[in-house]
């Protein structure tokens, strides 16, 4: 698969590691442009290209945002209809500034991204867990345990896309709903930050 991140910073940078090694090709973009990620790309292997953020967009079957979420507002829109966007983002006030819809609480980060992409389908995912667990804790056995994933979104092929990316990177892929239940994960939820085993996951949640 084709897959392009946008923001290669420690988790769009880790995202990069695990899906080239899962064999995937990869298109990474930041703030600076290709030339900055050159040493990045060489460093990772030759399923890594450095692009711009509307290469690494067009580029992808699948499109990683993973920028601040004060500035979803510049992505390129045109080059993401159509396509699974995963968004790893969490809103953090002192960084992102405030936003008094999110602040009480009346939508989540995620779905304001889907307003700016609304020919995307969103998806919440890969937010939870520290970058360095998310390249470290990967189990490449179904038999052994595995930390999981929430998932969040509201186009069902979209998230089995995510599911299986997931899968294929070592974790477990855990279902959390809708995409404005992506709440139930965000910073400041019992599932933030907990490096969570699939049942775990499951259990704090509350899902089947």
């Amino acid at each position: 698969m084709r897959i392009g991140i946008v923001g290669t910073g420690h988790v769009g940078g880790t995202l990069a590691r695990l899906f080239s090694r899962a064999g995937h090709e990869v298109a990474v973009a930041n703030s600076r442009g290709p030339d900055t990620l050159r040493g990045f790309a060489e460093e990772v292997g030759d399923r890594v290209r450095p692009a711009t953020a509307e290469e690494a967009a067009r580029f992808g079957e699948v499109v990683v945002v993973s920028v601040p979420v004060g500035r979803y507002g510049q992505l390129p829109a045109a080059p993401m209809a159509g396509k699974t966007v995963i968004d790893t983002g969490n809103y953090y006030p002192e960084r992102d500034g405030n936003d008094p819809d999110l602040d009480q609480d009346r939508t989540t980060s995620s779905e304001l991204l889907q307003q700016h992409l609304p020919e995307a389908s969103v998806v919440k995912a890969f937010n939870t867990m520290r970058w360095e667990h998310l390249g470290e804790y990967g189990r490449q056995s179904s038999a052994q345990r595995r930390y999981g994933i929430p998932v969040s979104g509201d186009d069902v092929d979209a998230k089995r896309r995510v599911f299986d990316l997931i899968e294929q990177v070592g974790f477990e892929p855990v279902d959390a709903g809708r995409l404005a239940e992506g709440r139930r994960h965000q910073p400041g939820t019992p599932v933030y930050l907990a490096d969570l085993s699939g049942a775990e996951l499951h259990s704090r949640l509350g899902t089947p």
